[in-house]
């Protein structure tokens, strides 16, 4: 993740808007996988969600304890929420989820337990989480806080990012770079997760679009046998800004919010 900031982004030009993720409520009903070319794509607020597993957390505070969870309660959360998604599209518990890291620490299921074909991306942003679910391909998701901008974007660009991405960077006026450089950060990382790469030594292998007033995309790829690349913004927040990538043509996107169970009236 980029550096903290004070400036926001404008994130209207994003492929996915608040107002498309479609609400689903815990308890989490059973999932239909996603279909050939598709994504779904799921953004969790912790701070909603986890609450009522306070006991699990930690077992001497109250679910509804305002105090923001620790690191060590949110990295339990993420796990649980994962493998609950996981489960339902798998028909399984969440505590039957077997995960493994693949050479360069990508998380993928355990190929001798879930016979299954379901790639998954996660990507956390305090306590917002992003998760994407493919059968079809490889995907990556970044989710950003739309007000953090990196100290020198143009310097981070010059010695990590490819030199025509750094060059389209340094020709947008000083006012502009933030937010060219917070959005090409994004589908930078969501790409590089797609590619199961590591980001070391990476991101300057490929170029992605800087202009925020074009679509996002990837625009060259230093492989000559790169696929073809389907790269999205998402807005599943106005405080947020998410990217999603895979190595494929077309991807169609399909987003959903994961919220608490609905309070039932007073009868």
């Amino acid at each position: 993740m980029v550096p903290r900031s004070t400036s926001a982004i404008d994130a209207s030009a994003a492929n996915v808007k608040p107002e498309d993720f479609a609400s689903r409520h815990i308890p989490l009903d059973a999932q239909s996988l996603p279909g050939a070319g598709e994504a779904h794509v799921w953004f969790l607020d912790l701070n909603r969600l986890a609450r009522p597993l306070r006991g699990a957390l930690d077992g001497h505070v109250e679910a509804d304890d305002p105090a923001p969870f620790t690191s060590g309660q949110l990295t339990f959360a993420r796990r649980f929420y994962l493998r609950l998604l996981l489960g339902a599209y798998l028909g399984l518990p969440g505590k039957a989820i077997k995960i493994n890291r693949r050479n360069r620490g990508k998380p993928v299921l355990d190929a001798t337990v879930h016979t299954e074909n379901l790639h998954f991306s996660m990507a956390k942003s305090r306590d917002r989480l992003l998760i994407g679910f493919s059968t079809s391909c490889y995907l990556g998701v970044d989710l950003e806080p739309a007000r953090r901008r990196a100290h020198n974007a143009l310097g981070v660009a010059q010695r990590y990012f490819s030199p025509a991405e750094s060059a389209a960077l340094a020709a947008f006026p000083p006012a502009q770079r933030d937010a060219a450089f917070l959005r090409a950060w994004a589908c930078k990382e969501a790409v590089v997760k797609a590619s199961g790469q590591g980001i070391a030594n990476q991101l300057c292998r490929f170029t992605v679009e800087m202009d925020p007033a074009r679509p996002a995309s990837v625009l060259a790829y230093d492989d000559p046998e790169s696929p073809d690349w389907s790269l999205a913004l998402l807005c599943p927040d106005p405080n947020f800004l998410g990217a999603i990538a895979a190595p494929t043509a077309g991807l169609t996107i399909r987003p959903f919010r994961l919220l608490p169970a609905p309070v039932a009236a007073d009868g």
